[in-house]
């Protein structure tokens, strides 16, 4: 069921001007913070991978002294989950910048050891987000054995979005991803800036071209949930409802988000929470949980308040078509 957070009237006019100021000011601190995030981050240490019994010891399964192992769900999750509450996120920035724009955000979902949080820097030379989306692919095989775990959440902003998407679909990353988060991401292609086309990485981002024509092919049974944040004022989206997911065979829940541009979606606190709380659902659930019905999909319920905080979909499998209205100015 979806959760429609209404606004307070505002003049459109004054809306935009608001969402122009503050793309000004998150500009000029990332800016700032962008030198900090050129080169790659030092990982983490490897967490205990499947508990004590080690890695080739099944939940249930006998020990070397003919104990028999523990067989609970809790239990199995503990074991492979090192030490942290919810699955390995990581991640993904967008053209041309690097892992600086997700300092907020890394730190919300990092809060309390509850999961551990990693970047993936990819090169700002790259022409090919075929190739990247490859790369990605390593890189979470790595962090799956790294963290012990079987499965990941992906949460990229602009291009880092569409990369993520195309390895989820392309190339079986369905089996590695549980939730896939974008931000702004131009999942239609975008026409903005015609005049920088003479980019390879850009024309793949055109509506029509081939990297779109093969993210819009059937992927029926796709395992990964898929959450699209987009808001109006994203100047970098043309159309402006390209940043949602329309793909059929994904079921997607596309959140809407007002009074926000392209480079605050990551750091604005009303969508840090969003996305902490779309992450923070049940850890197994999504492998077999059913689809939501129609009727539940489509549902939506008005909520007024400036200040609510939006409560989204828990991230359970049920992969429901409902667009999430969130007020920016919502914390």
């Amino acid at each position: 069921m979806g959760l429609t957070i209404a606004p307070p009237p505002v003049p459109r006019t004054g809306a935009a001007l608001r969402a122009a100021v503050l793309e000004a000011l998150v500009l000029a601190g990332h800016l700032l913070l962008y030198p900090t995030g050129i080169g790659p981050e030092r990982l983490a240490e490897p967490d205990p991978v499947r508990g004590a019994a080690g890695p080739d010891r099944a939940a249930g399964a006998a020990g070397p002294d003919g104990s028999a192992g523990a067989d609970t769900t809790a239990t199995a999750t503990a074991d492979t989950t090192g030490g942290h509450a919810y699955p390995p996120v990581l991640l993904l920035h967008g053209f041309t910048d690097n892992r600086s724009v997700f300092v907020l955000l890394r730190r919300a979902l990092g809060a309390g050891g509850r999961r551990r949080v990693e970047t993936y820097n990819y090169s700002p030379f790259t022409r090919d987000l075929r190739v990247t989306a490859r790369h990605l692919a390593r890189r979470v095989e790595e962090l799956c054995e790294r963290s012990g775990q079987d499965r990941v959440d992906l949460v990229g902003h602009s291009l880092g979005g569409l990369v993520a998407r195309y390895y989820v679909q392309r190339l079986g990353g369905d089996a590695r991803v549980r939730t896939l988060v974008t931000l702004g991401t131009p999942h239609g292609g975008t026409r903005v800036a015609p005049f920088m086309d003479a980019h390879p990485l850009v024309r793949q981002m055109r509506p029509g071209s081939p990297v779109m024509a093969e993210l819009a092919a059937p992927v029926p049974g796709c395992r990964t949930r898929c959450v699209a944040f987009w808001s109006e004022f994203d100047a970098l989206m043309e159309p402006t409802g390209t940043a949602r997911i329309a793909h059929p065979d994904l079921n997607p829940t596309n959140v809407q988000v007002t009074g926000i541009g392209h480079l605050a979606l990551p750091v604005h606190p009303a969508v840090v929470t969003a996305v902490r709380r779309v992450l923070d659902g049940p850890l197994r659930a999504v492998d077999s949980a059913p689809a939501a019905t129609p009727s539940d999909a489509s549902a939506t319920t008005p909520v007024t308040g400036p200040t609510s905080a939006p409560t989204l979909p828990a991230g359970d499998g049920s992969r429901g078509t409902a667009r999430t209205g969130l007020h920016g100015r919502a914390v």
